[in-house]
């Protein structure tokens, strides 16, 4: 019966990771998408997203009926609990890729109002962050899941970078430009919450391990 189980929690791994790996393509191909002024693959972006609404469905459904099976408790618990969290975080993560999606269908092939430079590296830490944060949740890895946690602030410097750039040097001489510059604006910021549902996991992750709550006051030092 215990190897019943812990097959059936190998599952839900499986299928987290699946997920995760899911995710960082929806961030890079909507960044690429970006790029290139690829309107096409925006498209395929927004038409793949109820895939990734299947598979939190799916694994929702598997750790509900692990709970009401199993009736687990302690470490257990947490785990199933934190898998379900984590399903959720990165249904969200796709649903911003698709905006960015959207943001590149809006600005069709009109010209970039500067070189991309900064939105790229952010996606870069968004998928790195994603990565990492399924890595400490599959491994229980909590110094992982703490070095992942602490890369936020990147994000965050480089979502100011890009925002004070276009409205400083762009928007504030040019108002007209503002049809362009404010799609890109949004896309950083959706870059950094990508980042902030990544950080979500993480501090799941520790609870999950350590059962201590970390929310709202980690210390980061």
């Amino acid at each position: 019966m215990l190897r019943h189980f812990d097959e059936e929690l190998k599952n839900v791994n499986e299928l987290i990771i699946y997920m995760g790996v899911e995710v960082e393509e929806f961030i890079h191909k909507a960044v690429d998408s970006l790029k290139n002024k690829d309107v096409l693959m925006a498209k395929d972006i927004i038409d793949s997203d109820k895939k990734i609404d299947e598979l939190e469905l799916k694994i929702d459904r598997k750790c509900i009926g692990l709970i009401v099976s199993r009736q687990p408790v302690a470490a257990d618990l947490r785990y199933i609990n934190t898998a379900m969290k984590i399903t959720t975080d990165l249904e969200r993560m796709a649903d911003l890729a698709v905006d960015i999606a959207e943001r590149t269908i809006e600005l069709g092939d009109k010209p970039h109002v500067k070189p991309l430079i900064d939105i790229p590296k952010l996606a870069v830490l968004a998928k790195k962050m994603t990565k990492g944060s399924i890595d400490s949740f599959v491994n229980r890895d909590v110094v992982l899941a703490k070095k992942i946690y602490l890369m936020d602030d990147q994000a965050d410097e480089l979502r100011n970078a890009v925002q004070e750039e276009l409205i400083n040097n762009f928007i504030s001489k040019d108002g007209s430009i503002a049809p362009l510059a404010i799609p890109l604006i949004l896309v950083a910021r959706f870059l950094e919450r990508i980042c902030d549902h990544a950080t979500n996991i993480c501090e799941d992750v520790i609870y999950m391990v350590k059962g201590n709550v970390v929310k709202h006051h980690f210390e980061k030092g």
